[in-house]
């Protein structure tokens, strides 16, 4: 029994310390570049998507939405008040739902904390979220658009005051990356942590065999764990670095990563809230179908 536990305590050594090699300088830098575009960048971010307001761009706004929405260093329930804020000035429902989207999906920090995946999941990532906020907005000015009624429901949610208050803007910047570092943190290390445990006891073939490339089978299966498993974007790319490294195609890796974000329980929670049940439902929906074909999409061309 004893032998057996030093055996695990070594192995687990060996793969903690390997992922945490390969991970952390990817996880820092994201805390640190996402940390200077919340402090430096945010107000600059979001003048800009009230600007669009302002201008007769009409369908072509939701690609600045979008864009603007995954620049925005906001989590879900700091970009709903926002949201709201921006329909009081009149921004339209189109608009705001690409923003709201593509920011629900990508942010500054989670890029660079992607770029542990690789360039090409890196530009697949950005691609399909992008392209995601600008689908969203587009299918609610098509379907929405004139019926008169606002598609979101902001009456519960008021912008609160920034955080980001200090002073000294380097000490204002410290206190971000502090809050950032407590609140991924422990998601950062408890995804190190299940990593090495599934390289230690997973046979490698068990990956490439359900998330392979199999006629969208594992493209469809990504996208359905992708709702309970998801973390947070530091706690699960470790993890899907070693899946993507054991033969996850990367449609599948794409379709997680659409999912995940979109139906974390957080998120899910914010959304139900400004939509209501049958908006909501809607919303799942169109999160499961933009996932699974844009994973079948990228396994075609990849």
């Amino acid at each position: 029994m004893w032998d057996w536990i030093q055996r695990e305590a070594v192995y687990l050594w060996y793969y903690l310390d390997i992922q945490i090699r390969q991970i952390a300088p990817y996880w820092a830098l994201g805390i640190v570049l996402g940390s200077f575009v919340s402090v430096f960048g945010k107000k600059v971010i979001h003048g800009a998507f009230a600007r669009i307001a302002q201008r007769r761009m009409s369908w072509l706004g939701v690609i600045p939405a979008s864009l603007l929405g995954i620049a925005s260093p906001l989590c879900m329930y700091g970009t709903i008040p926002i949201a709201a804020s921006f329909a009081r000035q009149g921004v339209k429902d189109d608009y705001l739902a690409a923003f709201m989207m593509s920011s629900i999906l990508l942010n500054p920090q989670l890029i660079f904390y992607s770029g542990a995946l690789g360039r090409t999941a890196v530009i697949i990532r950005f691609t399909a979220c992008f392209l995601c906020g600008c689908v969203a907005g587009g299918l609610i000015r098509l379907f929405y658009g004139g019926k008169g009624k606002s598609f979101f429901d902001f009456t519960l949610f008021h912008e609160g005051e920034s955080r980001d208050t200090d002073p000294n803007p380097v000490l204002r910047f410290l206190k971000n990356v502090w809050r950032n570092i407590r609140a991924t943190g422990p998601m950062f290390a408890l995804g190190i942590l299940l990593t090495a445990l599934y390289q230690i006891h997973v046979p490698e073939d068990f990956v490439s065999g359900l998330f392979g490339k199999n006629n969208g089978f594992g493209v469809l299966m990504a996208a359905t764990i992708g709702v309970p498993v998801y973390m947070c974007g530091g706690g699960t790319i470790p993890l899907l670095q070693q899946w993507m490294v054991d033969g996850m195609s990367m449609g599948s890796a794409a379709a997680f990563m659409i999912t995940g974000p979109a139906t974390k329980i957080t998120n899910l929670g914010a959304m139900k809230i400004v939509l209501g049940w049958k908006r909501f439902v809607i919303y799942l929906a169109f999160v499961m179908l933009f996932a699974l074909l844009t994973g079948l999409l990228t396994d075609l061309i990849i």
